[in-house]
């Protein structure tokens, strides 16, 4: 009974890390070149106070975290509108932007992980100033 209950911990566990592996990475100068041929969009789900003190990537559409784990107020409309390009999701180190894509996977959505806007800036990709958010 014990190398019963051991096998299915062990099921479980495997079942999970497969499922957190279903979230596709992407080289940030894959999803560039992805962005630029209109096949995907690329989307910071930082927060405002962050987007103003690091800057963002240069084609980067900014949806917080926040609002896709409340009302999703914002998401709900880009999604409506980007429903048939792939979504490239980045943050400060690339936990958010896996939480959220792997969320969006699992509703259907084509979604995938760029990492942190550090990767981004470090592949030589073009970057912006944000003003005016808090």
């Amino acid at each position: 009974m014990k190398s019963l209950r051991l096998l299915f911990c062990a099921a479980l566990t495997t079942a999970a890390v497969a499922v957190a592996a279903d979230v596709k990475s992407i080289a940030p100068k894959d999803a560039a070149k992805l962005v630029a041929e209109g096949k995907a969009v690329l989307v910071d789900v930082r927060e405002p106070a962050e987007w103003k003190d690091t800057g963002v990537a240069g084609p980067a559409v900014l949806l917080p975290k926040s609002d896709f784990d409340g009302d999703q107020k914002q998401w709900k409309e880009f999604l409506a509108k980007n429903g048939d390009k792939q979504v490239l999701l980045y943050c400060r180190s690339g936990g958010r932007s896996g939480t959220v894509a792997k969320a969006l996977a699992e509703k259907g959505v084509s979604a995938a992980n760029v990492g942190g806007f550090k990767d981004w800036s470090a592949a030589g990709l073009p970057v912006r100033k944000v003003e005016g958010k808090k």
